[in-house]
């Protein structure tokens, strides 16, 4: 795996993959993610989701176009391609994900889809937020979610 570092408004994040973006993994408490064991830096890699995410955080980009290849299960990528669909700057709860496709009994098996979501960001799962309207879970802490909720706003 091959991963390099990017600097953002929410800190550094952590891009890696093989061939093609597989992860981008958050800061933790500001600092940068640790790579796995044998993994290898290289700042080559990824050079279009590079540049698309400094357009995004510059508030310029509001769709990514990116070949993304996102590893899980059918539901988790079904549910991935659902959060695909949000436009930018708005929010849908776990329940519209749910009924977008075609399950609406399943809210809390797409709050754990959401949770998986290797490529947070480009796969926009910081606009899902509870029924009641309230932040809820997100892999790198509900400040980072609330930010990228508020770059969008803005």
């Amino acid at each position: 795996m091959r991963y390099r570092y990017i600097n953002s408004q929410i800190g550094p994040l952590m891009l890696a993959g093989h061939t093609t973006l597989e992860l981008i993994r958050f800061p933790v408490k500001g600092k940068k993610k640790a790579p796995e064991i044998g993994w290898v830096e290289d700042n080559t890699r990824f050079p279009d989701a590079v540049f698309q995410l400094a357009q995004y955080f510059e508030g310029r980009l509001k769709q990514f176009d990116l070949d993304l290849q996102p590893i899980g299960t059918d539901f988790q990528k079904q549910v991935w391609q659902a959060l695909l669909t949000i436009p930018y700057g708005t929010t849908v709860t776990y329940g519209e994900i749910a009924k977008r496709i075609h399950n609406p009994k399943a809210f809390r098996a797409v709050g754990l889809a959401n949770r998986c979501n290797p490529i947070p960001i480009i796969i926009p799962c910081h606009r899902v937020i509870g029924k009641n309207g309230k932040l809820t879970g997100f892999a790198g802490g509900l400040g980072i979610k609330q930010a990228l909720l508020d770059l969008e706003k803005s």
